[in-house]
């Protein structure tokens, strides 16, 4: 079997849409049924919902307090039009730092999630967020676990990485199985 997989000259919100047509190529030739994004301001789900269709989107973003103590990050006018379009968002406490990213603010060093999170980077930032998410979203009992999903991610804002897994809890985190990387910006 041969695959390809896409690089991106460089990170970030500029490869959007060029990954969702990769996505969306990807998803009809493997027959996926759930595509999972990163998505704090819900933007990028929706241009996902805009260009692909018979498949189930779910937004996962920050966790209230992520850049203001008690606040969530995304518009609630973004939110609303997510719902209209039968797009669930999730929110959830980032399964690759969570609790662990406290105690090293608090007493420095370094947590096996902490690494477990700086190794996917040196993969790709955006890979990385693939892997978190799924984890998030099993843990939160949104997503099939008996099936392959699409995950996208990004650097920052918008999308730049998408990963077909087979996701796992956080409890059985390295059950989980990257079958194939979509597309990533080239290190």
């Amino acid at each position: 079997m041969q695959k390809t997989i896409h690089y991106f000259e460089n990170p970030g919100e500029n490869n959007t849409d060029e990954l969702i047509e990769l996505v969306k190529a990807r998803k009809e030739g493997l027959g996926i049924k759930t595509i999972l994004v990163a998505s704090v301001s819900g933007k990028t789900a929706l241009k996902i919902a805009e260009k692909i269709d018979d498949v189930t989107i779910v937004s996962v973003t920050h966790h209230a307090g992520f850049k203001e103590k008690g606040q969530l990050e995304i518009d609630p006018e973004i939110e609303k039009k997510l719902n209209e379009k039968d797009i669930h968002t999730y929110t959830s406490s980032h399964a690759l730092s969570g609790v662990g990213r406290g105690i090293s603010n608090k007493f420095g060093g370094v947590t096996p999630v902490e690494i477990i999170a700086a190794t996917f980077r040196m993969i790709s930032q955006g890979v990385k967020v693939c892997v978190e998410i799924s984890i998030m979203a099993a843990d939160g009992g949104i997503i099939p676990m008996d099936q392959e999903i699409i995950a996208v991610g990004g650097t920052a804002c918008g999308a730049d990485a998408a990963v077909v897994l087979t996701p796992a809890h956080m409890n059985s985190i390295f059950d989980l199985r990257i079958h194939e990387i979509i597309a990533m910006p080239r290190p």
